[in-house]
C-alpha cells in the first residue's frame, strides 16, 4: 500500500509500505494492505511504519488519517522531536 505523512510545513514520508500503526483517538490501530476505508482522528503518539523488515517511527502531536483504495494519508499537526 502507499503511505504519505504530511504536516502543514512539508511532506515527511511518501512510499510503499507493508503496514502502518497509528495512535487513534480510541487507541492504537494498525493498517495493512487492502484495509477497509476509514477516517480517524489521531492523538499525540507514535506512528510506526514497516517497509519490508525495516521499521521507522514518527512522533506526532495529533492529526487525521484517511485510508482508501490501498492508500493511507496521514495529516499530522506536527512532528515532535
Amino acid at each position: 500500500m502507499f503511505l504519505e505523512i504530511v504536516t502543514p510545513d512539508k511532506k515527511i514520508f511518501s512510499g510503499k509500505v507493508n503496514s502502518v500503526q497509528v495512535p487513534g483517538s480510541k487507541g492504537s490501530f494498525a493498517v495493512l494492505e487492502f484495509h477497509a476505508p476509514i477516517i480517524s482522528i489521531l492523538e499525540k503518539g507514535r506512528i510506526k511504519v514497516t517497509e519490508g523488515s525495516a521499521e521507522s517511527f514518527y512522533e506526532i502531536s495529533g492529526g487525521v488519517v484517511e485510508v482508501k483504495d490501498n492508500n493511507v494519508i496521514i495529516l499530522a499537526e506536527s512532528i515532535l522531536m
